[in-house]
């Protein structure tokens, strides 16, 4: 594809490759040399997003594989753990939309950048810890807010700044970024967690974060514009939206102040809960577990909810490859249907080893893990405009609520019944519930007036 690298006012192609004007009759065609094709500045700047996620996501890939050597070692109970997994995920939801205004106000670059640091120094520090409130406060604190500066939000926002054409695939992509981190990382830890100990697990992940930090220094840019370009897709009159000087509290506040008073918000919210407790708190934190309960080894547990992972990078990309051409509404009512049928029959397929049923469960729920992510980016742009970026931190913020009370409340089912079925079964329930929400959203008419 041809690019350039200013602001001429040159047309765009449909994928926002500039074209070039017709030579005229007094400048021959033999002496016009064309621009050399280079892939345009938006995609390296996607591809630096997709690897700061991925070093963000390698602390998030422990908790299921950390439960039980810390119940081991420390004899705490599987619901003290799970209180700090769940102050982890609620501050990583509750950050998002914060950390999406202060991505407004000061720039990707450097929220990005500090974000990786408190994950680095949360997951370091934890080697150190002999309490539970060491846990809470490394594990839960540290680490939930830097991995929520680093959340969904992010994506929605270098996707809406970068990115006019593609935009629902590019979502995709760089959602997957934290399931691939997911893929890198948890067979690793777990093998590390059986081997070396959980600690020297800890370390890896902490040095991996740490070492994305000055790729994002080198290569992340804010805003096309601060490179002379268009975002991809952008025709000649495109404007860069006015930036809004609002300090990143009140923004965030009266975003959410705005988007609260309709019905929209509340049903995306509520869906993106049930989404988070269906996947962040009840699959990623209890899957492993749940596996060694019925004697299945560690390492081979993890590997499964690890190939999730690589099932989850084809879904989420082909969901945002699908969420361009069709009906966001209709395909988040087939992937929470889909989640709650795989997740009511999943109790019965645990067992020692790792079994046909188990394996067609592991790739019918790995495409459909965030699949859900890039319809919900989509519906949250489509009505709210250029606030959709906090809106979805918002919105991602319930995910996170929803899967901080999945991932404690499972803890306390396991410790009182001895087993996890109740917890499959109840959030299977939900899940055909957020398919039935899903439909109720309306649809909102294109506004040519509004800016995107």
């Amino acid at each position: 594809m041809r690019v350039t690298e200013t602001l001429s006012p040159q047309p765009s192609g449909k994928d926002g490759a500039s074209c070039q004007e017709p030579q005229s009759a007094e400048a021959p065609s033999a002496t016009a040399r064309p621009a050399a094709p280079r892939v345009h500045r938006a995609w390296w700047v996607a591809l630096v997003c997709f690897v700061a996620l991925v070093g963000a996501a390698g602390f998030r890939a422990t908790p299921s594989v950390f439960i039980e050597p810390l119940h081991q070692e420390f004899g705490w109970s599987h619901g003290t753990i799970s209180f700090a997994v769940g102050l982890n995920v609620l501050l990583y939801g509750l950050t998002a939309p914060f950390a999406s205004a202060l991505m407004e106000r000061y720039g990707i670059r450097q929220v990005v950048t500090v974000a990786l640091l408190l994950i680095s120094a949360g997951s370091g520090l934890t080697v150190f810890m002999t309490s539970e409130w060491q846990l809470v406060l490394c594990w839960g604190l540290l680490v939930g807010i830097g991995s929520g500066s680093m959340a969904l939000a992010f994506a929605a926002t270098v996707a809406n700044r970068w990115f006019v054409a593609r935009r629902g695939l590019v979502s995709g992509i760089l959602t997957a970024g934290s399931a691939t981190g997911q893929l890198v990382f948890l067979p690793l830890v777990a093998l590390l967690v059986e081997g070396p100990g959980w600690r020297t697990a800890s370390l890896v992940v902490c040095c991996a974060a740490l070492a994305v930090v000055p790729l994002v220094v080198w290569l992340l840019r804010d805003h096309p514009e601060d490179v002379g370009l268009r975002p991809y897709g952008a025709g000649a009159d495109y404007t860069r939206p006015e930036a809004d000087v609002t300090g990143a509290l009140r923004r965030t506040l009266s975003v959410l102040r705005d988007a609260a008073r309709t019905r929209v918000f509340w049903l995306l919210a509520g869906t993106f809960a049930i989404c988070g407790a269906s996947s962040n708190g009840l699959m990623s934190t209890h899957f492993v577990p749940a596996a060694h309960d019925h004697g299945m080894a560690v390492p081979v547990a993890a590997s499964l909810l690890a190939a999730i992972g690589v099932l989850d990078l084809v879904g989420t990309v082909c969901s945002g490859w699908l969420t361009d051409r069709f009906d966001a509404r209709r395909l988040l009512a087939v992937y929470y249907g889909l989640r709650g049928l795989s997740l009511l029959v999943l109790p019965m397929l645990f067992a020692a080893s790792v079994q046909p049923p188990m394996l067609f469960f592991i790739v019918f729920y790995g495409l459909d893990w965030v699949a859900t992510v890039p319809p919900t980016m989509a519906l949250c742009r489509e009505h709210f405009g250029t606030d959709g970026a906090v809106v979805f931190g918002w919105v991602l913020a319930s995910h996170q609520a929803g899967a901080s009370l999945i991932a404690f409340l499972a803890g306390l089912v396991r410790d009182a019944t001895g087993t996890y079925d109740l917890a499959w079964t109840g959030t299977g329930v939900l899940c055909a519930t957020a398919a039935l929400m899903a439909l109720v959203v309306r649809r909102r008419a294109p506004d040519p007036t509004r800016p995107e």
